[in-house]
């Protein structure tokens, strides 16, 4: 009989939330079976089972935040036991993601390989403590009884929990008994004149502040006071660029894509960064670090919040790959599937705004990056343009406004002007953008 831990997953965090079990007592697991998902401050992050065995009992109920070593579930009969389960204690950097490890040069082992967390600059000893930790049996809270639980996909989970609706209480409409999106729906939908939710009694109600929301407060305000933010925006005509996505979805290499002016603005974006690298670049206080690469953040609003999802070299795709990448990686997102090795490093950030029916704003720069455009809403407008004989007319066109906010403590208004009227030359012209 054996305890498993909760593993370090590499994010240079000391908690998490216990977000959903997949299992219960008395379930025979497989190696690699996802055994529970916990909800750290990036993503939410499903745990496997390195070995083969029966469930003992739970030893934490769903919704409890426990720190990185605590007993989560007891295993009996393991069947395939990791090979340590005492690796030699270790400090780490935290903010830079190394280790100095006793026996050898290679760093701890993670349980799903995700990289370290950046914005973290203080230092913390941890020992003993591994990844795929196995403990033997011990002392430890008694067991939580669990009623067996409904079958459904994480996403299908995270909404349920958002709806307050529990998954046993669904009909499912398939043969396996998996509750769906769709169920889900037709559920809420039929639970609609349900009695009144206790907090409609009240005037007002707390709700706590944790996870990705608690992240992304914390990034938000280390950039906002830390870089000094300017923003300067334009509205061009993009109605070639609306023309040119119309053509690009019947090209056969662009086949089973989603394609939408998001892919231009951001190849527009990556062409842009070549000739003013000031905008992929890095302040420290001491230098600016430029970067031969372009890490393409693309921001999405989640159920669970912010985050900033990033196409690693981004500069290096085609123009079909980089279509593929943007769908996949929105996709993703939306799903709350997105991973914290997925969301470190970006190097200039695209936030699409036109989705909310917004056309413009003043985004706030991700930490780390010296740079960040939002892309209004394209609607319908009036617009003056030059006829052949050189005359002028009005005519309605497809018309959208970019607003661009820079790191004014080394980015000028000139520089980041330029690079305002480069990515609206593209998007006007979009026959230069190579795809």
């Amino acid at each position: 009989m054996a305890d498993y831990l909760l593993p370090d997953v590499g994010e240079g965090l000391t908690e998490a939330e216990i977000h959903a079990w997949h299992v219960a007592p008395g379930d025979v697991v497989k190696v690699n079976q996802v055994l529970l998902e916990i909800e750290t401050a990036k993503s939410i992050v499903e745990l496997p089972s390195p070995f083969a065995g029966t469930v003992e009992s739970l030893l934490v109920d769903a919704g409890q935040t426990v720190t990185v070593g605590t007993p989560l579930v007891r295993i009996a009969d393991p069947s395939a036991p990791p090979t340590s389960t005492s690796p030699p204690a270790h400090t780490e950097d935290v903010a830079t993601g190394t280790a100095e490890q006793g026996g050898g040069s290679d760093g701890p082992e993670t349980l799903v390989g995700y990289g370290p967390r950046e914005t973290v600059s203080r230092r913390r000893r941890r020992g003993g403590v591994h990844a795929n930790a196995l403990a033997p049996a011990r002392p430890a809270p008694a067991p939580v009884a669990v009623p067996a639980r409904a079958l459904a996909a994480p996403p299908v989970r995270l909404r349920a929990r958002e709806l307050g609706v529990d998954l046993n209480q669904v009909r499912s409409s398939r043969a396996d008994g998996v509750v769906t999106m769709g169920d889900l729906a037709a559920h809420a939908s039929g639970a609609a004149a349900a009695p009144e939710m206790p907090e409609l009694k009240d005037r007002e109600y707390r709700e706590p502040v944790k996870g990705v929301r608690r992240m992304m407060a914390q990034a938000m305000v280390e950039s906002a006071y830390s870089a000094p933010h300017v923003t300067l925006t334009v509205e061009i005509d993009t109605t070639h660029s609306v023309d040119l996505v119309r053509e690009l979805r019947q090209d056969p290499r662009y086949a089973g894509v989603r394609l939408t002016t998001l892919t231009l603005m951001a190849r527009a974006c990556i062409l842009a960064l070549r000739e003013y690298p000031e905008l992929n670049a890095r302040w420290d206080g001491e230098a600016v670090t430029f970067r031969r690469y372009v890490n393409l953040g693309i921001a999405a609003a989640t159920p669970r919040g912010l985050i900033v999802p990033n196409i690693k070299d981004a500069a290096d795709l085609s123009g079909p790959d980089l279509a593929r990448a943007v769908e996949g990686l929105t996709e993703t997102a939306r799903a709350g599937k997105s991973q914290p090795a997925d969301q470190t490093g970006g190097t200039f950030t695209i936030t699409n705004i036109g989705v909310l029916k917004v056309d413009s704003g003043t985004p706030i720069i991700n930490p780390g990056e010296s740079a960040i455009l939002a892309v209004g809403a394209i609607r319908r407008k009036p617009w003056v343009i030059v006829t052949r004989d050189g005359g002028e007319a009005i005519a309605i066109r497809d018309v959208v406004t970019f607003s661009l906010s820079v790191d004014h403590r080394f980015i000028d208004g000139e520089k980041a002007s330029q690079f305002l009227a480069v990515i609206a030359a593209f998007s006007e012209n979009p026959a230069g953008l190579g795809l």
